[in-house]
């Protein structure tokens, strides 16, 4: 969880790295006139690598991305919020490429050559003109200032309450390279390869598999490792741009240089994670769970994320409740295999549940622990040595209320 060895943290945006331009805007998609669209561009190009939802039903914009993020060099990257362009049709897809298509004569480039992505509302038509005068616009308010990354962060928000970014810097073959990332997710996050939308730029000079490599690997181990409320989006993407502009020796092998990229990858997605769960849709606070003595790694990252998913888990962190038999009631159903005589839960260092037995504790302590901003449930299943994790938040009213009033 921890930063990597030689690895700087700043305060900057995804204009940070080397070779890149952005820009944020309102196109007049969003109803109440707030921005909803953003454009990154690299005049020289990138290496690009992307994952995406596993939801069997995708958005236009997933279907078009998953196939020009096969291009050797990609050259722009165009989001728009509120609106989902999920479940349109045939009509939907032609709009994807439209978006596409305007982008490519407005930086005279090929179409293929852009990636999208859109999220927001489901089912309902993208009102294309205003998409396509907004990246007219926009394509011409291209700025390499934090301030352009800034209103990138922003455009790309839908029920989020501030833009999430991070940054990272560390040296490879004595150049400096910087990583950097903005996401958006603040419901609709039970992830599976990918998470809600997530746009990274890097300017280290990397080969495209392990780009692709670094970027899942990161993405498992973070974003992916993230739940609010178990649901799977139609519109998940996380995407990497490299424009190659710190100059550093090629990264062509799974080498130590390869592993530090790897490493702060990482660092910054599981930053941006932690952004997410604590301003996800409601939330007063974020958890973290973690399964030891497992049986397999599979059964460890299913018991986590049992207990994450488990509403009356979610409740009770909600209160302040160190409700340990919501816990093990969660483990117990989710079919792992675990040693009931051995089984332990801990709420931050406080032993609640011991070799299948209830443990004294001080509960005051205890549901203050919980009561801070984040904190650590430990259960040992006693069946093995595997663990895994998984990030949660709380439940509150306030979730409800959010989602009875996102209407179509």
């Amino acid at each position: 969880m921890n930063s990597p060895r030689h690895t700087k943290r700043v305060s900057k945006t995804i204009t940070t790295p080397k070779g890149f331009l952005a820009v944020g805007l309102a196109s007049g998609v969003k109803r109440s006139g707030k921005p909803d669209l953003g454009l990154i561009y690299c005049p020289d190009g990138a290496v690009v690598a992307a994952v995406f939802t596993t939801n069997r039903i995708v958005s236009a914009a997933v279907d078009v991305c998953r196939q020009h993020v096969k291009t050797r060099k990609v050259y722009a990257a165009v989001v728009n919020s509120g609106n989902a362009n999920a479940c349109t049709g045939q009509r939907g897809y032609k709009d994807a490429v439209a978006m596409c298509q305007c982008a490519a004569r407005e930086l005279d480039i090929d179409p293929h050559q852009v990636l999208i992505a859109s999220t927001g509302i489901i089912g309902e038509p993208l009102p294309i003109g205003k998409v396509t005068d907004g990246i007219v616009k926009a394509a011409k308010k291209l700025s390499p200032r934090a301030s352009a990354g800034l209103d990138f962060a922003s455009a790309i928000m839908t029920t989020d309450t501030l833009p999430k970014q991070a940054v990272r810097q560390i040296e490879i073959s004595g150049k400096k390279v910087c990583i950097a990332g903005t996401v958006k997710g603040a419901g609709m996050i039970g992830p599976n390869m990918a998470t809600t939308i997530c746009v990274i730029t890097t300017d280290i000079a990397i080969s495209k598999p392990l780009l692709a490599a670094a970027l899942k690997d990161a993405v498992g181990n973070s974003l992916n490792k993230l739940t609010v409320d178990g649901h799977q989006s139609t519109n998940d993407t996380a995407m990497i741009l490299a424009s190659a502009s710190a100059q550093n020796r090629p990264i062509s092998a799974r080498c130590p240089r390869y592993k530090r990229f790897a490493k702060a990858l990482t660092d910054l997605c599981t930053d941006l994670t932690r952004q997410m769960a604590l301003d996800a849709e409601g939330a007063t606070r974020m958890f973290t769970v973690v399964v030891k003595g497992a049986a397999s790694r599979a059964d460890a990252a299913k018991a986590a994320r049992a207990v994450a998913d488990y509403d009356l888990v979610k409740c009770a962190i909600h209160g302040a409740d160190p409700n340990w038999g919501r816990i093990i009631c969660a483990v117990g159903s989710c079919g792992v295999k675990l040693n009931t005589g051995k089984l332990t839960c801990k709420i931050g260092d406080i032993t609640v549940f011991r070799s299948g037995k209830p443990a004294k504790f001080d509960a005051q302590k205890a549901s203050r622990t919980i009561a801070r901003p984040q904190h650590t449930i430990t259960i040992d299943l006693g069946a093995g040595k595997h663990t895994d994790f998984c990030y949660g938040c709380d439940l509150s009213r306030e979730y409800v209320t959010i989602n009875a009033d996102y209407h179509t």
